[in-house]
């Protein structure tokens, strides 16, 4: 059985799991006491990033409780119970109606439309909330699987951005106006 939370979007062949406080304690413990905690395989390379996002989300949790659903979704494939990325927002949406996404698929997974499942998803959960009004998200600066996914979506690459860590990065905006889901 999947492990659900109040707060699980479902997408048919992904379920996505809204991180509380006790799965992202536990997610920082491990994957063995994670797959343990939720009763879940998960994949091999299931994140890049590392912990330092999973931090990030605790602490904007612990100042807020109303930032849950507008941080970090475990995606679990419901067929294997298996963990096989992360997505989900930066944050709430700002006083303008913004909220940021973002999503990474464990390289046994990727070209296999699960990335596409899980941007609908948070888009179209995103615009349920009359809190957004647009969503942004950021790609490395050159053409592949995310900006095909964000284009297709009807994002649109709106200014190139400096960043720290990465360098030059393309900003993406969609605005609730202009979306019109995919089949």
């Amino acid at each position: 059985m999947v492990f659900q939370t109040n707060k699980s979007i479902d997408t048919g062949d992904i379920l996505l799991i809204a991180n509380d406080i006790e799965i992202l304690k536990t997610a920082l413990k491990g994957n063995a006491e994670l797959a343990k905690y939720l009763n879940i395989n998960i994949a091999a390379n299931w994140t890049e990033f590392g912990t330092d996002y999973l931090e990030y989300s605790m602490d904007k949790y612990l100042s807020n409780k109303n930032e849950q659903d507008w941080l970090i979704y475990f995606p679990i494939l419901k067929t294997e119970n298996t963990l096989i990325g992360s997505c989900g927002y930066k944050g709430m949406p700002t006083t303008e109606g913004c909220v940021e996404i973002g999503y990474e698929i464990a390289p046994d997974y990727r070209n296999k439309r699960y990335a596409t499942q899980i941007t609908k998803a948070l888009i179209t959960n995103a615009f349920e909330s009359n809190l957004v009004n647009s969503i942004i998200a950021h790609t490395l600066t050159k053409k592949g699987a995310s900006t095909k996914i964000l284009s297709k979506f009807g994002f649109k690459k709106i200014e190139v951005i400096n960043d720290p860590d990465d360098g030059a990065i393309w900003k993406w905006e969609l605005k609730k106006i202009n979306f019109n889901s995919p089949k």
